[in-house]
């Protein structure tokens, strides 16, 4: 497997970083992951200002333009027998002697590796899916996509013990996401999505289905979603770069608004698929 690392197509087994790395130490970095339909990367622009914003958040200077970035994704999406990709980027604050100060004069370290894109299989579609319910317990700058992602695997991880996909996570009793995906519900035909904060990853996918919900003439709105709401809504549904928009039948080991996909996600799953890229 040929992945990128610090400005060179490598061997994954020759991408080898130190000890002393930022990110390992520390999480101190930020990522993205950009789904590829057709060997076309999706709103790769939206990726890229989203990478932009968690390198602001953190004080890391971008080692690349957009453009840079884009050809560097399309080099590595060219290297990669598969035509569905799932492509990993990384940027950390690099190599330093161990101190919680930034250091100066370092150079990042930026990785970038693809694998082929797993989306949610036919019957999970058709069925829907398991989630659990937890406590949102982790830092309150969740709006940047960081490697310090700890809090999420441990929720992640409570979903997998309970043999759910995902856990859903509220905090001071109020809707805010997944471990690994937004959340958002329908209430009375209406598609309810909670805010944009910093508690909360603000998802490429989210905004792609509020568009295409506007776009197809579907009810919208975007606002708090108190757990009661949440949890008595005629439909949930979780989005990500991987999931795209899948259904949740069952919540903490019961039936969930009729334990099926309801009418509103199976429209907007349609637009979904239509708006992807195609080959050619």
């Amino acid at each position: 497997m040929i992945v990128y690392f610090n400005g060179q197509f490598v061997p994954i087994e020759d991408a080898k970083i130190s000890v002393l790395d930022r990110g390992f130490i520390y999480g101190d970095g930020v990522y993205e992951v950009v789904p590829v339909y057709a060997r076309h990367p999706y709103r790769m622009p939206q990726h890229l200002a989203r990478l932009q914003r968690s390198l602001d958040g953190i004080r890391l200077a971008n080692p690349h333009t957009a453009a840079e970035w884009e050809a560097i994704v399309r080099d590595l999406i060219a290297r990669m027998p598969f035509t569905d990709q799932a492509v990993y980027l990384q940027v950390t604050r690099g190599v330093a002697k161990r101190d919680h100060a930034f250091p100066v004069g370092v150079k990042p370290t930026v990785f970038m590796m693809s694998n082929p894109l797993v989306l949610p299989s036919a019957e999970q579609v058709e069925r829907g899916v398991a989630v659990i319910t937890g406590v949102d317990q982790r830092w309150l700058h969740c709006d940047l996509k960081t490697t310090s992602l700890l809090g999420n695997v441990l929720a992640r991880q409570d979903a997998v013990d309970a043999g759910a996909v995902e856990a859903v996570l509220f905090r001071n009793g109020f809707l805010t996401e997944a471990s690994a995906s937004n959340v958002l519900i329908v209430k009375d035909g209406v598609i309810v999505a909670p805010p944009k904060d910093n508690l909360i990853l603000p998802g490429i996918t989210y905004d792609a289905t509020l568009e295409l919900a506007q776009a197809g003439g579907l009810a919208l709105a975007v606002r708090p979603v108190a757990r009661a709401e949440a949890l008595g809504a005629d439909e949930m549904w979780l989005s990500s770069s991987t999931k795209e928009v899948l259904a949740v039948t069952t919540v903490d080991g019961k039936p969930f608004a009729g334990g099926k996909p309801g009418p509103v996600f199976r429209k907007i799953y349609a637009l979904f698929q239509a708006s992807k890229p195609r080959a050619a």
